[in-house]
């Protein structure tokens, strides 16, 4: 079976199975968390025919009531707010503060999912056709059934719950298989989900490895969404293929900013600064790569550098900067520092000693060569490579040409529009970054290597539903066409009346 995730249980952070237990570790320090009995083969397909049993049961309920219910959970997550977080930053590392903040924007997107789903997924009207004016047309969106997810370490609530609270939203059930290295996180809000909807498994857990998210693909869900890496998203569309189970594949980034001259260089600067080191550079949308104007670039590095030697690393309630989650990564960080500083970059803050333990220092990089691997590849820590440009056209050039395509940031004041047009990109933030996130009403996604589909957003509703079409004849047929009884008479008077129709050239 393939594997779709890879695990090391020798270094502190690496969740590890013993006798049939998924054993889950602080990143910073080794010590266990928590642990789950890993689910088996078998144990994956039950979970999938209960939750069909659950969707029927839940799609049947009226819209306000499941409204209702997901408001409930919305408000039971506000009221425990700080609990969740605590769990988070115990698992993942991450500040408490970072914890909190992620569990807030959840909630905002749970809400909005909640509220919008009856108007865009309901059945309304269309437009009929003056060619055949005695048919009527109407159109909604019907809920898959099961949909598994499988989420990702960097973020453990608020990305996974883009897919499951929209998922639910449209009416469907879910079946979750979180990171081996956060599944004390993803059990917390499972079970919380099952205060609110104690009737039927709406929401169902599984834990364990790779092999697990592997025998979600193929348990019999209607569609699957998965979040993490390219190289583990191109596993998974192969294993959904053998049963042309659709998927929405969110993987990874190599975002840039890019700094026109008449930019707010302080905001650019903080930006940038958030966008690259905020939990620990392990964003998918983070900012790797920046573009700086020549007129304004050396300001810009003043300023970014003042800024980032002043963050704190470590497991200090107040610390900046936490633990990087997943072992293997802080070889990959490593890795990126010391091939760019060979291939004649320089490290203006940080440099190869920056990659210790279990913890990395922000690191900015510049003059590295954009053949490099800290310029070509994810890093996914506390790294950034600044590059001085002549113009917007050389930063449009620079910044797409990557085979990812997630987001991207954008700083001026006259050209920010024209600028994120030309981006290849699924999202940009203009004077801002990680905006597109944080509106629940905006689609999340890309392209290229960073994968398609979207969640959040109306786009996200209907991403977990299809689209039901119903035609309805409401007169006779004036002009006979889709019968056996259309004579050549008939046919004559419908190709006048498209050539009426359609034969002009405006």
């Amino acid at each position: 079976m393939t594997q779709l995730s890879s695990n090391r249980a020798d270094v502190p952070g690496a969740s590890s199975i013993e006798a049939g237990v998924l054993v889950s570790t602080n990143p910073a320090t080794g010590a266990e968390v928590a642990r789950f009995p890993v689910s088996s083969a078998a144990d994956v397909t039950s979970a999938v025919a209960r939750g069909r049993v659950a969707a029927a049961w839940w799609a049947r309920l009226p819209w306000q009531e499941r409204r209702s219910r997901l408001l409930r959970f919305r408000s039971l997550l506000a009221r425990r707010i700080h609990e969740l977080a605590a769990v988070m930053t115990e698992e993942g590392g991450k500040p408490s503060m970072d914890s909190v903040l992620e569990v807030m924007v959840t909630i905002d997107h749970i809400a909005w999912a909640a509220k919008h789903s009856h108007k865009v997924l309901g059945s309304r009207r269309v437009s009929g056709s003056l060619l055949q004016p005695e048919y009527s047309g109407r159109l909604e969106y019907q809920p898959y059934g099961v949909i598994g997810v499988i989420g990702p370490w960097n973020y453990p609530v608020f990305t996974p719950m883009g897919s499951i609270a929209y998922a639910l939203a449209a009416g469907n059930a879910v079946v979750f298989k979180p990171s081996e290295y956060t599944p004390a996180v993803g059990q917390w809000f499972v079970n919380a989900f099952a205060e609110i909807v104690p009737e039927q498994p709406v929401l169902q857990i599984v834990h364990g490895m790779g092999d697990v998210g592997a025998a979600l693909c193929r348990a019999g869900i209607d569609k699957l969404a998965f979040t993490g890496s390219t190289a583990t998203g191109k596993k998974v569309m192969a294993a959904c293929a053998e049963s042309l189970t659709p998927v929405l594949v969110e993987c990874g980034g190599k975002d840039a900013m890019i700094i026109d001259a008449d930019a707010d260089i302080e905001a650019a600067a903080d930006a940038a600064l958030w966008g690259a080191m905020t939990n620990a550079g392990q964003s998918c949308v983070g900012i790797e790569r920046v573009y700086a104007h020549a007129k304004v670039y050396d300001l810009f590095l003043a300023k970014l550098v003042a800024k980032a030697e002043k963050l704190t690393v470590g497991t200090d309630p107040g610390s900046d900067i936490g633990p990087i989650t997943m072992p293997g990564q802080r070889d990959i960080i490593k890795r990126h520092i010391d091939d760019a500083l060979a291939s004649g970059g320089r490290a203006v803050l940080g440099g190869p000693d920056s990659a210790r333990g279990s913890f990395v220092k922000p690191t900015i990089l510049v003059d590295v060569p954009e053949t490099s691997a800290a310029v070509c590849e994810e890093t996914f820590g506390p790294t950034i490579t600044v590059a001085k440009v002549a113009s917007m056209d050389e930063a449009i050039t620079l910044a797409n040409a990557t085979a990812y395509g997630l987001a991207g940031s954008v700083f001026s004041k006259r050209n920010g529009a024209r600028i994120a047009r030309e981006l290849r990109s699924g999202m940009v933030s203009i004077n801002s970054t990680f905006a597109f996130a944080v509106l629940p009403s905006l689609p999340f996604g890309g392209v290229g290597q960073s994968g398609f589909g979207r969640i959040h957003g109306a786009d996200g509703l209907r991403e977990f539903a299809r689209a039901k079409s119903t035609a309805k004849r409401r007169l006779p047929s004036l002009v006979p066409l889709i019968t056996f009884d259309h004579t050549p008479r008939s046919v004559a008077l419908g190709v006048r009346i498209v050539k009426l129709l359609h034969g002009r050239s405006r």
